[in-house]
């Protein structure tokens, strides 16, 4: 228990883990579309879903080349996305996001990605 807790703890605390938790909370998004939205290297922010994974609070699914994640949570984790989702709400650098990522949504992910490689 002890050593679930602190994987939790350790996945809770980083700003950039909280922005993707943020903003899985509006739905799936591939990976391409979390690496534009926090201006991170793809192989960074994968290494930021594998901890949230190994946490407990995400998952993943791969559909060809494309690794697509959603909050997932159950017991104890489920408690502690819930109460970091309702902390995140009203902060300023979330909301931001928010609005970034919406326009984010509206390109093709393929197109995305391709920006990315580049």
């Amino acid at each position: 228990m002890i050593e679930a807790t602190r994987t939790l703890a350790r996945a809770l605390a980083d700003d950039n883990r909280l922005r993707a938790l943020a903003a899985l909370s509006g739905g799936e998004l591939c990976l391409c579309q979390l690496v534009e939205l926090l201006g991170l290297a793809p192989s960074t922010v994968s290494r930021h879903m594998s901890e949230l994974r190994r946490a407990g609070l995400v998952a993943a699914r791969k559909d060809g080349r494309w690794v697509h994640y959603r909050l997932e949570a159950s017991g104890p984790a489920a408690g502690a996305l819930d109460w970091t989702l309702r902390g995140l709400a009203h902060d300023p650098c979330v909301r931001a996001d928010a609005r970034r990522l919406a326009r984010i949504r509206r390109r093709d992910p393929s197109e995305l990605c391709r920006s990315q490689c580049r």
